[in-house]
């Protein structure tokens, strides 16, 4: 049951992130051409900064997501209601503080654009894209959490989906009509207040929830260990985009957008493989059943690693001729920043291989235990970007995440094999310099063929299809040849589907 729930979840999320990604690249290269840079700029700082208010809610998805995982499984309603009880007080309460953090925000960030905005102008925009912020705090962040909890995820993508495709047609629509981007926003808005109000319908008539039963507040006790965690991980995010916010130019917000966009979106789709992931741990926590759980680790590890591989170094050789078609036409700031690009990339390979280890941390609901590697993960990036941004612009946040990411990744292999269960010694670091060795002999057999410089999408796309089939058949040889147990344990797991399911 657990393995068809995981594979209804990953396909699912996959498609969400396919549309996604579809859709984060048509409306940015929509407002460039309508606007320019400095709109796009503006409109994704404003996002970042607004990121700042939804850490209030930080932390209490973690904890709930942990406290209802064993009542799930022993289908017990009257806990199931009283924790989402304790879980929906909580967040109304952080959704009314969350108003006032967004008015105050609004005031004060158009001054670090004034140069380029007038005060109203931004003020006014700053309010319309919070306010979907708030109706999801208040109306369906308890709700997207049982979900989660129950791995059902697939639930969030369809709604994600169709919210997704409404907005991207809605907005196209409007701009092609000459509709000023605070109306376009208004529209974008008024869409995704939608989600979380069907998405509460749903969950209360789905699991019977008893709003009039007494709160478990001792559930979700550890929420402010987890808050500081969550915060940590914004932190991480954003901080590139605040620093060249305070620091740098609007324009190179754009710039550093556009490759985010790219990134996000391979990252998005990578990360729907984990999806329900942890509610899977967390079940197997709760029953105690840690071979199968050892062995789920080292296989997802296995997977992972490959797929990131895989998709990071057709990245690494693709992005510059994909962002040079992107942006054919803009010409206000240069787009076309190797260093930068390829320093990200890195970064957010091992932001991506390191989930294995942080989902079962998360579902063993050590968030306290963990907090001081999160802290200090922040203040390297902090530090080494604040210092080298003025010199060195992109390249000093990027070196800056790239070297937080880093430490983290090693921090919570060594607290997993320690505090909550142990696996192979050093498993990350021999799978990273594995996946090295792959990246080095697939640039290099790249650099062999004939491929032309693309002059379209259509010519992009054709590079694309043999940088992946070179880059497929690499891995999968080293994965068959060096990861022999994983996959064939995989391989054991689609059979054992595959019989289920006839």
């Amino acid at each position: 049951m657990r393995g068809r729930k995981a594979v209804v979840n990953t396909i699912a999320g996959l498609l969400e992130e396919i549309i996604s990604v579809i859709c984060g690249f048509i409306l940015p290269r929509l407002i460039l051409l309508a606007f320019d840079s400095k709109y796009n700029g503006l409109t994704t700082s404003i996002s970042q900064f607004l990121g700042c208010a939804v850490l209030l809610r930080s932390g209490i998805g973690g904890v709930t997501r942990a406290a209802l995982y064993r009542p799930l499984a022993e289908q017990n309603n009257d806990k199931i209601s009283s924790i989402v009880k304790a879980t929906d007080i909580f967040m109304k309460k952080i959704a009314l503080i969350l108003t006032a953090v967004i008015l105050g925000f609004a005031t004060i960030y158009p001054i670090f654009v004034k140069d380029n905005f007038e005060w109203f102008f931004t003020f006014s925009l700053f309010l319309i894209i919070g306010a979907s912020t708030f109706a999801e705090s208040f109306f369906g962040i308890t709700y997207k959490i049982v979900l989660q909890a129950d791995q059902r995820v697939w639930i969030l993508s369809v709604i994600g989906i169709i919210c997704n495709i409404i907005n991207t047609i809605t907005a196209a629509c409007l701009i092609s009509c000459g509709a000023t981007i605070h109306i376009v926003k208004l529209v974008s808005t008024v869409i995704y207040i939608l989600y979380p109000i069907v998405l509460r319908y749903y969950v209360r008539k789905r699991y019977h929830i008893n709003m009039h039963v007494k709160p478990d507040n001792k559930a979700i006790v550890q929420r402010w260990d987890a808050f500081w965690q969550q915060a940590c991980v914004f932190v991480m995010q954003n901080t590139d985009v605040i620093v060249l916010t305070i620091f740098g130019k609007i324009l190179e917000v754009s710039v550093y957008s556009i490759y985010r966009l790219v990134i996000n979106g391979l990252n998005r789709g990578l990360v729907a493989f984990t999806a329900g992931l942890e509610g899977a741990f967390g079940n197997m926590i709760a029953k105690k059943e840690y071979d199968i759980l050892r062995n789920n680790i080292s296989m997802i590890e296995t997977l992972l690693f490959s797929a990131t591989t895989i998709i990071y170094t057709c990245a690494a050789v693709l992005i510059l001729d994909f962002v040079k078609i992107y942006t054919i036409g803009i010409n206000d700031v240069n787009y076309i920043r190797p260093i930068f690009a390829y320093t990200i990339i890195l970064a957010n390979f091992f932001n991506i291989v390191r989930l294995p280890c942080q989902l079962v941390v998360q579902a063993a609901g050590h968030y306290k235990q963990t907090r001081s590697g999160a802290i200090i993960e922040v203040v390297l990036n902090i530090l080494i970007s604040v210092t080298l941004v003025i010199r060195y612009g992109l390249i000093g946040v990027a070196v800056g995440t790239l070297v937080a990411t880093v430490f983290r990744t090693i921090q919570y292999s060594i607290y997993m094999n320690k505090n909550v269960i142990e696996v192979e010694k050093y498993a990350i670091l021999k799978k990273s310099l594995l996946s090295f060795v792959e990246m080095t002999l697939i640039i290099l057999s790249i650099n062999i063929l004939p491929i032309a410089t693309p002059q379209n999408y259509i010519e992009w796309f054709r590079n694309a299809i043999v940088v992946f089939s070179v880059s497929f058949t690499i891995v999968m040889l080293f994965t068959v040849v060096f990861r022999r147990r994983d996959f064939n344990i995989f391989l054991k797991k689609i059979n054992i589907l595959k019989k289920s399911k006839s």
